[in-house]
């Protein structure tokens, strides 16, 4: 039995991954479109503070952040420790303390059947700068122990090497799919046909046009993310906590003396890969805002992604049940990276006709978001 699979971003990768670790023949296509997602992500693991409400998006948020431990030591297994993941902790900061309460309350509530959420305390501003040294004078926050940061190329590039360590094949170019008799029969890329018996259309913000090259409608558009990397020469950032402002932008750091400032959500951008003055002046303004002590830092790079993002925030995942052979797992928008390689996993077992461990009706791929 042959999978195939078009996108090799987080949820492809990790598909791909989790099916050649169990000996499928596995193919991996992908055309490396400027502005895809995971390569530009940098990715945080906390959904424990989130406003998001929905339990259907918290299930598939929590389950991906309780995945991690067991993803890592699997790819240290296959000989891939390089993936910029690390628990440092997140620092929840606002200015009012009725937020910060609430932020305190909601971590408390989830912590309830999730213990490894981990200590929560409240910080005063010298306790929380002391974590976080450019922190904004005043700030208070909300310490959450159970939250990671990791790169999202380093983790996709490790996906993929592992995969490919297990005999999967990797094809790089743009996918169409083949079909016959109301079933998919495998893709076609740039002339040559691979014929599979599943495909897994995984192409984030492209998946729509690849879906509707075959009459299909699917409700995901690109969400485009302009993102900041500053380099703090002479510190350590490897330690620093994750800093979750309760507002769409966040800091995270990395070993490299990086601090990365996200993002902006630039929804009906299409796919217009431009930075963009009012883009960087924002996650900028944002990130400075925040933490002025980075203002003295250099500005490294600022990347940009489309994230594939559905209206209900929650993602496209599951077979289509009028043609077979083919599943559909995109739309995880910004929860990508925390998200992502469980729901590779689940489409997996979609794959190969397995059961997945949790009901997947909530996120249809042909529902009206």
């Amino acid at each position: 039995m042959t999978t195939i699979i078009v996108g090799a971003g987080i949820v492809g990768a990790s598909a791909a991954y989790h099916l050649a670790r169990k000996g499928e023949d596995v193919i991996l296509v992908d055309k490396r479109f400027k502005g895809e997602a995971t390569a530009a992500g940098a990715g945080i693991v906390c959904p424990w503070i989130s406003k998001t409400d929905d339990p259907d998006w918290y299930r598939l948020a929590r389950n991906g952040a309780l995945y991690y431990p067991e993803l890592m030591e699997r790819l240290k297994q296959d000989g891939e420790e390089h993936v910029g993941f690390a628990f440092v902790g997140a620092l929840g900061v606002n200015e009012e303390e009725s937020e910060l309460a609430a932020m305190e309350a909601r971590a408390h509530q989830r912590k309830q059947d999730t213990p490894e959420v981990g200590e929560i305390k409240r910080l005063s501003y010298g306790e929380a700068k002391a974590l976080f040294p450019p922190l904004k004078e005043g700030l208070e926050a909300v310490y959450v122990e159970g939250a990671a940061r990791l790169d999202g190329r380093l983790l996709r590039d490790a996906l993929c090497r592992a995969a490919k360590k297990h005999g999967a094949q990797v094809v790089e170019g743009e996918a169409c799919l083949v079909y016959e008799e109301e079933a998919i029969c495998g893709v076609e890329v740039e002339g040559t046909v691979y014929e599979g018996d599943t495909v897994i259309a995984a192409s984030g913000a492209w998946a729509k046009q690849l879906a509707e090259s075959i009459g299909i409608t699917i409700e995901v558009e690109p969400q485009k993310g302009q993102i900041a990397h500053i380099g703090m020469e002479g510190y350590d950032t490897s330690k620093w906590p994750v800093v979750l402002p309760q507002t769409s932008h966040y800091l995270v750091c990395f070993d490299d003396a990086r601090v990365v400032i996200g993002a902006t959500r630039e929804t009906g951008s299409g796919f217009d890969y431009r930075l963009t003055a009012g883009g960087v002046y924002e996650v900028l303004d944002e990130g400075l805002r925040v933490a002025p002590g980075l203002s003295e830092g250099s500005l490294r790079e600022v990347r940009i992604g489309f994230r594939p993002a559905s209206k209900d925030l929650k993602p496209l995942l599951g077979r289509v049940k009028a043609l077979k052979g083919l599943v559909i797992a995109t739309g995880l928008g910004a929860s990508g990276l925390t998200m992502g390689p469980y729901v590779g996993t689940l489409a997996a077992a979609l794959a190969v006709g397995e059961e997945p461990p949790i009901d997947l009706a909530p996120y249809d791929p042909l529902r009206k978001c």
